[in-house]
């Protein structure tokens, strides 16, 4: 997803898989299938309401849609409704369209993905590594991603020139040996930009257009601000407290090749099918898109060129998700059962994800509908068994707690989230699929849990009971104490983090991220309920006040600055 993640922040990004189908199946605005239209309301239409932002969806299958509709509002200043025929922000849905330009080129002998990316940016620093084009194109390459930088969201609206941007990030360490690991990464997508345009010697922007968009009959896409038509356009906002607010501005010169295009649900269906169909790309190409990379010590990233590589409900599943300041979208292929569905949201926070919406879609389509779990109640003895650290198969960890009557997890480092008990050891996430299962021993202590996202399942065994919690008691701090901490301090260049007291609450908000409330363990210590994280206050020997931020095993410490 083009996201930018930063402190306190945490993201989600889903992996999906292979398709190639021949087939020569129209691609229009058909009538949709009325049952089905039903069967999705009663499970999905009650997430969005008329008067806020929200969705249009396509499912389709052999192309003709099954449901084409829209939810919510496309303006909520104008009262404006949502209509099929908007066009949003697609965020990383780019990046297959990227992926395929990149390939486009390689078909034509103009490069290979097996490239050193010096070949064609002969000035970037590789600090004596081979960095490929597949590196890029695969999140295995170890440069920095710009998003996840501090200093990122306090620009994010500064119109730079391709030069400019790659600038940002190009001095930076590299985060670890290029093919050794998978780490989602914009920055590859924003250098594969660079090439395109090195090579054919045109704007990323005009590429697309001329060797994609019109070839293909899409009208309504293209990168943001290059539009052929004008463009119905939906705004986009973000969820502040309890309202949605318009959200946060962005220069599209930042997003670039990784993030920056817009669309319709029915240009993407256009797409789909030339996919399908097999045009573009030689078979052979198409079939390295949607191949899983393997890592340098044989392990699968789930991720090919601009797709990623999973299942739903035991059908392989090709697909991604985009993220960017005022959408968030979801895309995804079945190519057993040839359906494919989209979602196009006008929100970045506070509806239903739309990746959880495109896959009960699909799972609607294909007559295997998730599960839709009632809550019940539990004790707070049967909660308190659940309680402790969980380690996976690497450094990650899930620590479960319980809090005010109710069990949380939280992922080291990410986000904490409340666990709905639906069984007596089974559990779920509101508004997500994601299901925690826990197993017991003999003896019917709880040894294990297993956290699951449709087929995706990661087994986190015991490491430590509820004594090996660090201790969350919350504690009333004096208003004097907690008045002097009020202020901003710097964690980064244009990275400030803005500490201030809202009558009983004590509050920390990061430069254009939402306000989270820190709740207090003594009168320097306090945490986030929902993220793990830690904030401390120190003093220099001056007397002045530092912020330490605590998340994700690192230590930050920011000064006060005013």
């Amino acid at each position: 997803m083009f996201k930018p993640s930063a402190i306190f922040v945490a993201t989600l990004i889903l992996l999906q898989t292979p398709y190639l189908a021949a087939q020569e199946a129209p691609v229009a605005a058909a009538a949709a299938d009325p049952s089905f239209a039903e069967r999705f309301d009663a499970v999905i239409g009650s997430n969005y309401k008329a008067t806020d932002p929200g969705i249009t969806v396509l499912v389709a299958r052999d192309g003709k849609p099954l449901l084409r509709k829209a939810y919510g509002m496309a303006n909520i200043e104008k009262k404006q409704a949502m209509t099929p025929e908007m066009s949003l922000r697609l965020g990383s849905i780019t990046k297959q369209f990227t992926a395929v330009s990149i390939l486009m080129l390689a078909d034509e002998g103009k490069l290979s993905v097996q490239d050193d990316i010096t070949k064609h940016l002969p000035d970037y620093p590789t600090k004596g590594k081979r960095i490929t084009i597949e590196h890029l194109l695969t999140h295995t390459s170890g440069i920095v991603s710009y998003t996840s930088k501090p200093g990122f969201m306090a620009a994010m609206n500064t119109d730079l020139t391709v030069a400019q941007m790659i600038d940002t990030f190009k001095n930076d360490p590299l985060e670890f040996e290029p093919g050794s690991r998978y780490a989602y990464n914009n920055s590859g997508y924003f250098l594969l930009g660079a090439i395109i345009e090195k090579i054919s010697g045109q704007s990323y922007a005009k590429f697309v257009e001329q060797r994609i968009f019109v070839p293909l009959g899409m009208t309504q896409t293209a990168y943001e601000g290059y539009e052929r038509t004008p463009p119905l356009r939906a705004a986009g906002y973000s969820k502040k407290g309890d309202a949605f607010e318009p959200s946060a501005p962005l220069s599209m010169a930042l997003p670039y090749a990784a993030g920056s295009l817009v669309s319709t649900v029915d240009d993407l269906n256009r797409w789909d099918q030339a996919i399908a169909q097999g045009k573009l790309l030689k078979p052979a190409s198409w079939k390295m898109a949607f191949t899983p990379y393997t890592l340098a010590d044989g392990k699968s990233t789930n991720y090919g060129y601009g797709w990623a590589i999973g299942n739903l409900k035991g059908s392989p599943m090709i697909g991604h998700g985009g993220g960017i300041n005022g959408f968030a979208t979801y895309a995804l292929r079945l190519p057993q059962e040839k359906v494919y569905v989209v979602v196009l949201g006008n929100a970045d926070s506070g509806n239903v994800a739309p990746e959880m919406m495109a896959m009960k879609a699909a799972a609607l389509a294909i007559g295997k509908p998730y599960t839709e779990y009632k809550e019940i109640t539990l004790d707070a003895k049967a909660l308190a068994a659940f309680a402790g650290v969980y380690g996976g198969p690497g450094p990650e960890t899930r620590t479960i707690r319980v809090e005010n009557g109710r069990l949380s997890m939280a992922r080291s480092g990410g986000n904490t989230t409340l666990l709905r008990p639906h069984s007596e050891n089974g559990f779920f996430v509101g508004k997500s699929l994601i299901t925690a299962d826990f197993a017991r021993d003999a003896k019917g202590a709880v040894t294990r849990v297993t956290v699951s996202r449709d087929g995706n399942s990661t087994v986190y065994p015991r490491t430590g009971d509820a004594a090996a919690l660090p201790a969350r008691v919350e504690v009333k701090v004096a208003p004097a104490v907690l008045d002097s901490y009020v202020g901003k301090y710097q964690l980064a260049p244009n990275f400030i983090i803005e500490v201030r007291r809202e009558g009983e609450k004590f509050i920390a908000q990061a430069t254009n991220q939402p306000p989270f409330e820190l709740f207090a363990t003594s009168d320097t210590n306090f945490f986030v309920k929902v993220v793990d994280a830690q904030v401390n206050f120190t003093k220099n020997p001056d007397g002045s006040h530092v912020l330490v931020l605590n998340q994700g095993g690192r230590t930050m410490p920011a000064p006060l600055v005013k």
